[in-house]
């Protein structure tokens, strides 16, 4: 007979469970995301010490969605790390950014990645992208017990949807709760200079080009407004993450890509450091 690691005898049955999370959490919750920190006397006190992402955007475009983000980490008031991955593939139609605390949240991406694949395998299919939302919101509600000594993390969820054809974004507070956003969201430090920037820029059914172009005007605000909002760092050629996930599958932009896009935002703002005004309709 199988044993756990605490040799516990191990069922076919409970191997066969499409919750990855699930059969972690009963045969190796020492392998959970924060686990050595639950019972930690004290932890909230260290939360604020500890490197922290910043400022996450999602846009719909006519073709899918895009998902960004700047790359500063912050410990405090000081900047712990210029260049931070904090977007993540999920699988091929999904992908997810993170902010909060860094290590948690990134193991965190990680997790969900092996719980997606697990699924796919252990029931020969697909979540529905609606599926995947909330099987995140109750990995995040899991995580509450830290979310309560301020050891906290939010993920912005975003993906193309293959039963309606669209981009879909989901955001959670810190309990898990999931809210369908539409047409943009953004969260962590820079999250309300960025919005104020999208919903001054966004239109309906944009293309994709646009979403990106969007995406980056969006991140610049934040940048000018918070402190924690690492800007686009053209002298060590450091710039924003732009994933887009479409019909065509996840796609990551590739590095000369982004420069492009990013020197022709800075560019603009020499000459307009407030950035590019709506259109007014009359």
């Amino acid at each position: 007979m199988d044993l756990d690691l605490y040799g516990r005898p191990v069922s076919l049955q409970d191997l066969g469970s499409s919750s990855f999370t699930g059969l972690l959490s009963s045969y190796a919750p020492h392998l959970l995301p924060g686990a050595t920190l639950r019972n930690v006397a004290g932890a909230h006190g260290i939360a604020g010490a500890l490197p922290h992402g910043t400022t996450i955007v999602a846009v719909a475009s006519d073709e899918g969605v895009v998902l960004a983000s700047d790359r500063r980490a912050t410990a405090g008031n000081m900047i712990s790390k210029r260049d931070v991955d904090k977007v993540f593939r999920c699988d091929d139609f999904s992908a997810m950014g993170v902010a909060g605390v860094l290590a948690l949240a990134m193991e965190f991406a990680k997790l969900f990645q092996v719980e997606a694949e697990h699924y796919e395998k252990v029931e020969g299919r697909s979540l529905s992208l609606e599926g995947k939302a909330h099987r995140l919101a109750a990995m995040i509600r899991d995580n509450l017990a830290l979310a309560m000594q301020g050891l906290v993390f939010v993920p912005l969820f975003a993906g193309y949807d293959t039963d309606s054809g669209k981009g879909r974004i989901f955001s959670y507070d810190p309990a898990g709760g999931p809210s369908e956003e539409h047409r943009y969201y953004s969260v962590g430090s820079g999250s309300v200079f960025a919005q104020g920037s999208l919903k001054k820029l966004y239109t309906g059914d944009m293309p994709t080009s646009d979403a990106v172009l969007c995406c980056v005007q969006a991140l610049y605000d934040a940048a000018d407004d918070d402190s924690a909002t690492g800007g686009p760092d053209i002298a060590r050629r450091i710039f924003p993450i732009l994933t887009t996930i479409t019909a065509d599958g996840f796609r990551r932009l590739p590095e000369a890509e982004v420069a492009d896009v990013v020197q022709r935002v800075v560019a603009e703002r020499m000459s307009s450091p407030d950035g590019p005004a709506a259109v007014l309709h009359g």
